[in-house]
């Protein structure tokens, strides 16, 4: 009788148990719905909330109107079907992000923004965003850039031709006397082959440059209705310098006034709005110190200890100090072979080029004096600064800022393509109330 007690006890326990495991998991399933299936992952209703709740605390924030919810959910949903595209390709490249870059990484967002890392929790907390949410979306950030580097990336050339060009056109307008902060609205022509369609773009386009004028914010246009990959942050482009402008919108930007929008700009991928959000001004030379300077090194090794080669630095050292020749010292000694074949002869040498060690005793060194024996991370050095200089690098800066702003340019538009391409080749099925028709336009029940 007892054992018969016990049996019915435990069977009623455990169907207690099963019934409340089944109902926790219809709770859970009930908060987690599968909004959308994309290749081997999904996006579950926590995800876009979580996700809508960061932008818009961003976007409120900044002062941004927001767009009306319907239209923000189906735009953030795109969002995260495209980073689940670039997320999956990253994981089967095996692509990591360790917690020490994160870490770094988020160091240097707090800096950038003047905060410490608490003040930047709190900022956090204040847009309703949590510090582990956010250390999750930075890295799926990092991800999706590299994966995009190396993907888009490949397709970019910029050649020394199109440089001097660049260059070129930049004087013709005067120089780059100024920055300017932007916003950008792009509307894609769906089909470029099809005259009806850039019609209906164009139209858009014009019909939402008359809003703005009429006094609509240009960031709400750009988060409701751009299709740039930037539509989330209200098409902020930041600062550029005049060298920066994307070639469309160069003869542009200067005429404009601050929060003045551009007319319509069309090329082969749709049309175009930009707004100068801000604007700073003048180019002023850049001017740095340069120092020429020689050095041996002794470079540890399975053949000579450490302390072996201290001894050996120090030796050469004494023959430096009684007369012996400098470079002819180094032609026979120096384990840095490049340097070590001319003397010791590094040539003109800018801060930030050496390691920490070096710099510092290179930057500390009086003209002509030997300085060392001390110890970097590839060994034992001596080194002498035989001249110093200050140099105007405006001119490199400019060709660099030009090659990079021709990069990126090529490198939007290539992107734009690419995600294009990623977006039609994966599988996605829309389910619940988020489910579409072929057309797709939303559909009633799941799909």
């Amino acid at each position: 009788m007892k054992a018969t007690l016990r049996h019915a006890v435990k069977t009623l326990l455990l169907m207690a148990a099963v019934t409340l495991s089944l109902t926790v998991q219809a709770e859970r399933k009930l908060l987690d719905q599968v909004v959308a299936i994309v290749d081997d992952d999904v996006i579950l209703q926590t995800e876009l909330d979580a996700r809508i709740n960061t932008i818009t605390g961003r976007l409120s924030a900044q002062g941004t109107g927001l767009p009306p919810r319907a239209i923000l959910e189906d735009r953030v949903l795109e969002q995260l079907i495209t980073e689940s595209i670039q997320l999956q390709m990253a994981e089967k490249m095996g692509m990591r992000i360790s917690d020490n870059e994160l870490n770094e990484t988020m160091d240097n967002i707090a800096e950038r923004n003047g905060m410490t890392m608490a003040q930047f929790e709190q900022q956090l907390a204040s847009e309703g965003v949590s510090f582990r949410q956010a250390r999750e979306q930075i890295r799926n950030e990092m991800l999706t850039s590299r994966v995009q580097q190396r993907q888009v990336g490949n397709r970019v050339r910029v050649t020394d031709r199109e440089v001097e060009n660049y260059l070129q056109a930049v004087e013709a307008r005067g120089g780059d006397t100024a920055e300017y902060r932007l916003a950008y609205i792009f509307i894609e022509v769906e089909d470029p082959t099809s005259e009806a369609s850039v019609a209906v773009a164009r139209e858009q386009a014009e019909s939402l440059r008359q809003e703005i004028v009429d006094g609509r914010d240009f960031r709400e246009v750009a988060v409701a209705e751009s299709d740039a990959s930037n539509a989330l942050e209200g098409g902020d482009m930041g600062w550029r310098t005049e060298s920066q402008l994307p070639s469309l919108v160069a003869p542009v930007v200067p005429q404009l006034a601050v929060d003045e929008p551009s007319p319509v700009l069309e090329n082969n991928s749709g049309f175009h709005l930009v707004m100068v959000m801000d604007k700073r001004g003048g180019g002023q030379k850049q001017v740095i110190q340069q120092h020429r300077v020689r050095h041996i090194l002794i470079r540890p090794s399975e053949a000579l200890t450490d302390a072996q080669a201290e001894a050996r630095i120090r030796d050469i050292y004494q023959q430096l100090q009684e007369g012996a020749d400098f470079a002819e010292l180094a032609r026979e000694f120096s384990d840095d072979p490049v340097s070590g074949s001319d003397g010791g002869n590094l040539g003109w040498v800018s801060r930030g080029q050496m390691v920490p060690a070096f710099e510092q005793a290179m930057l500390e060194a009086n003209l002509g004096e030997l300085r060392g024996p001390f110890r970097s991370q590839f060994g034992w050095h001596i080194l002498q600064v035989e001249e110093r200089r200050q140099k105007d690098i405006s001119g490199d800066v400019k060709n660099a800022e030009a090659r990079q702003a021709i990069y990126r340019r090529k490198f939007e538009t290539e992107l734009q393509n690419w995600l294009r391409e990623i977006r039609d080749e994966a599988f996605i099925e829309f389910k619940g109330e988020y489910a579409r028709d072929d057309t797709g336009t939303e559909a009633n029940g799941e799909s």
